[in-house]
């Protein structure tokens, strides 16, 4: 996969095109990138898949405080890279490009400079200004651009159309094996391990304290995880606690991420470190004492290596 920085004369055979932002991607995305790559294996061009960076929600949006996605960009074109397209061009997006028009956009754009010949576009897609253009704006639009058209159905597993955002919504409510199912792959979380209180090393459960490498990554709802976690390229069972510590937190206003790695005792601060949710086990709970907090660890230990072997 090559990646353009910037949609500007780009040197492409035939290119077969689709426009998105790929939260994710996953499987509804996979669904129209298989789509698209075989596209240009029949008409003998090359699949090209057309993004942008930054987020337009954290271009355009006036409150950035509840804004999260699946992907970091770096992990969006590692995916991207994983479903065999040629080619990935990166727009810069800006406010000033948001107001552009969607029949500018196919003329200066999908036209003048990409040289588009088979745009393929999702059910439910639309771009330009202010979200008018749609799959009608296009057909309008390619007729005198010379190039042809092809809107997909949405992709249903479950008996639900897959969408970025029905998978964030599956996890911010803890329904991890159920996005997991709908991304195709396991979620996974990347960040530095850094100082925290120890806690959990005086009650026999040492924790690694994760603090999120990219801040508009979506962390998934506050409880109890079964967990793998990947140290220098080497994986570990785990299992992992996201939320405010209520038993041992007076105040309970500060948010953590910790991850217990079974069989695990080498000094990894400053690490960055990845941690892959494969179940969830329970809520959050307020304990009596931090004896039964440790008596719940250790059933929650046995669970999580259960479900990992």
């Amino acid at each position: 996969m090559k990646i353009h920085q910037g949609y500007r004369s780009l040197s492409l055979k035939n290119p077969v095109v689709t426009i998105g932002v790929f939260d994710g991607v996953h499987q509804g995305h996979i669904f129209l990138l298989d789509t698209l790559v075989s596209r240009a294996r029949e008409t003998g061009g090359e699949s090209v898949v057309i993004t942008f960076e930054p987020h337009p929600r954290i271009v355009l949006s006036s409150n950035k405080k509840n804004i999260s996605f699946l992907s970091t960009p770096e992990e969006k074109k590692k995916l991207l890279e994983r479903s065999g397209i040629d080619h990935l061009v990166i727009i810069h997006f800006t406010k000033s490009f948001s107001r552009m028009r969607a029949c500018d956009f196919v003329e200066k754009v999908l036209v003048a400079e990409t040289g588009t010949r088979y745009l393929i576009i999702g059910h439910d897609h639309h771009f330009g200004y202010r979200g008018e253009g749609d799959y009608n704006t296009i057909e309008n639009c390619a007729v005198s651009a010379g190039f042809m058209v092809e809107q997909l159905t949405g992709y249903t597993t479950d008996e639900v159309m897959i969408s970025s955002s029905a998978i964030r919504n599956a996890l911010m409510l803890g329904r991890i094996e159920e996005a997991n199912r709908w991304l195709g792959y396991n979620y996974s979380l990347k960040g530095k391990v850094v100082g925290g209180r120890k806690i959990g090393r005086k009650i026999g459960y040492p924790t690694a304290n994760i603090r999120p490498g990219d801040k508009y990554k979506l962390i998934p709802a506050d409880g109890v995880y079964a967990v793998e976690t990947v140290i220098d390229g080497n994986g570990f069972k785990g299992m992992l606690s996201i939320g405010r510590n209520p038993t041992v937190n007076r105040k309970a206003d500060r948010k953590s991420i910790e991850v217990n790695i079974f069989n695990f005792s080498t000094d990894i601060y400053g690490k960055e470190i990845e941690v892959i949710f494969r179940y969830r086990l329970r809520d959050e709970k307020k304990f009596d004492s931090t004896l039964e907090l440790a008596m719940q660890m250790e059933t929650d230990r046995a669970m999580a290596a259960r479900l990992l072997k």
